[in-house]
């Protein structure tokens, strides 16, 4: 079945506008990952003070890389973008869970709207599927 769809002519700046945040996101991310795999101390603290165990902390450190990695392959970005999410949305229910400041519980939410603006920018396939229009 052929799709009869198709992206709209897009400009050079709003695909790179796209690629700066999706890279400022991913550069974040990775950051965090990281810092979940290698136990940093201020991490395995924080994350005791949210209730989760310390040995649960590199699992989750590793689904965020790997969620990661699937956003930044392109043929796989938009599956990325909906792992990112489901994580994202995790980190929410946790800062709910806890009542930590409103602050702390929008973050995850930003980054979330960053995730899906960066790649709805740089990629034409989402902007098909997802037509907005003025």
């Amino acid at each position: 079945m052929a799709s009869t769809t198709q992206a709209a002519p897009v400009s050079t700046k709003m695909v790179w506008t796209g690629r700066i945040v999706s890279g400022l996101v991913v550069l974040f991310l990775i950051f965090d990952g990281v810092t979940k795999v290698i136990k940093q101390r201020q991490v395995l603290e924080t994350s005791a003070k949210l209730g989760y165990p310390v040995d649960s902390i590199v699992l989750i450190g590793a689904v965020l890389l790997v969620c990661v990695a699937a956003y930044v392959i392109p043929r796989t970005s938009i599956l990325g973008a909906i792992l990112l999410t489901g994580y994202l949305g995790g980190a929410v229910a946790t800062h709910v869970r806890v009542h930590d400041p409103l602050f702390d519980t929008v973050f995850p939410i930003i980054f979330g709207v960053l995730v899906w603006g960066g790649l709805f920018l740089r990629d034409a396939r989402l902007r098909a599927l997802i037509p907005l229009r003025s």
